[in-house]
């Protein structure tokens, strides 16, 4: 029993001597009104403004039909690499019961005006013969001729692209859609049997799906017009991913839009931001991201907590308060010079020294 009541002596007397310590530091920072000391220290200090967005690449174009119909086949999956030409949809032809009986009635009036130019030119030729009919009239039976001709031939080709979607002639496959440049299938939004409206000078026509260059992503974000006077291009940004967030991109920026635009009430200017190689993180297209600016950024200068500065005169004075020369003193304040923020510390240019105290008082309590 008596060896028990040692052990919890020794205890008592550790927990008393620790709380006693930390007492006494905490007395070295903060005396009985509350006043805390703190240093000022070496640091850096970087000025950046942050924008909002997403990963994006920089060239991207939808897939639109020239014609209507259905779709009848798919030859691609989201993801798949095509080339300039690769087939991309096949559309089946789906006039309506008014398109066919228009369409072949201009081939049966049109079959009738070439019947009708035939037989003027070879009876003008049998009067040229004779003598009877000027060569001028006969050439101008023959030029008619050669019209309706024509004219029967477009109304033809009318039908067989109404009807089949392709030229009889050539047997050229008009209907299927086929790529315009090399990319990546981001997104693919019809499937076999879907109904497609063509594009055309007065409607815009279904988007079937979405190609894009993934070899060339940029960052494309809005930034607030506080920060917007300070940005230039080619200003170096470290950008953090969402999806991935061990990794930080580096980029600079390329283009700040010279016009704003207003969303959820607040005034903002796109931006766009080039990415630099990165052989870590894999960048897909739609990642959120955060692009931080740099501005300015400065290393090994004397840095103090902004909270302990206190600005005058519209921010051209500052003055900081410093532990009088006895401890029973009250603190007095000083003048300093500040250079660059970051919103959380602020740069010391002169006025202070490496390990000086500046004094901290405590929040003022709310009634």
């Amino acid at each position: 029993m008596g060896k028990l009541a040692k052990i919890l002596i020794i205890l008592i007397v550790l927990a008393g001597g620790s709380a006693g310590l930390y007492a006494w530091a905490r007395s070295n920072d903060k005396d009985k009104n509350g006043l805390k000391q703190i240093e000022v220290t070496a640091g850096s200090i970087t000025e950046k403004a942050v924008a909002v967005g997403q990963i994006q690449p920089r060239l991207k174009f939808e897939v639109k039909s020239k014609i209507s119909g259905i779709v009848k086949k798919v030859y691609v999956e989201v993801g798949d690499a095509v080339k300039p030409g690769d087939p991309l949809f096949e559309i089946a032809p789906d006039p309506t019961p008014q398109e066919l009986t228009e369409v072949d009635r201009r081939v049966e009036s049109a079959e009738a005006s070439f019947n009708r130019a035939k037989l003027e030119v070879q009876r003008a030729d049998e009067l040229a013969k004779s003598g009877v009919l000027p060569k001028s009239e006969l050439d101008s039976k023959r030029e008619s001729f050669e019209l309706a001709k024509i004219a029967l031939n477009k109304a033809k080709q009318e039908r067989d692209l109404t009807r089949k979607g392709r030229l009889a002639e050539t047997g050229g496959q008009e209907s299927i859609i086929r790529a315009n440049a090399a990319g990546t299938i981001l997104t693919r939004l019809v499937d076999p049997g879907d109904p497609v409206v063509p594009l055309t000078s007065y409607q815009p026509g279904t988007e079937l799906a979405t190609i894009a260059m993934m070899e060339d992503l940029i960052f494309k974000g809005t930034v607030d017009e506080i920060d917007v006077g300070k940005l230039s291009a080619g200003m170096t940004t470290r950008i953090k991913v969402g999806a991935l967030p061990s990794d930080v991109v580096t980029g600079r920026v390329a283009r700040i839009a010279p016009q704003a635009k207003q969303e959820e009430g607040a005034t903002l200017f796109d931006v766009e931001i080039e990415l630099e190689e990165t052989s870590n993180a894999t960048l897909r297209a739609g990642y959120s991201a955060n692009a931080d600016i740099i501005i300015r950024e400065k290393k090994d200068i004397l840095v103090l907590p902004e909270r302990l500065v206190t600005f005058s005169d519209g921010g051209k004075k500052a003055t900081v308060e410093i532990p009088g020369a006895n401890p029973k003193d009250e603190p007095k304040k000083v003048e300093i010079k500040t250079g660059i923020s970051d919103g959380m510390n602020v740069e010391i240019t002169s006025g202070l020294k490496k390990g000086e105290k500046v004094v901290e008082r405590p929040p003022k309590e709310i009634s």
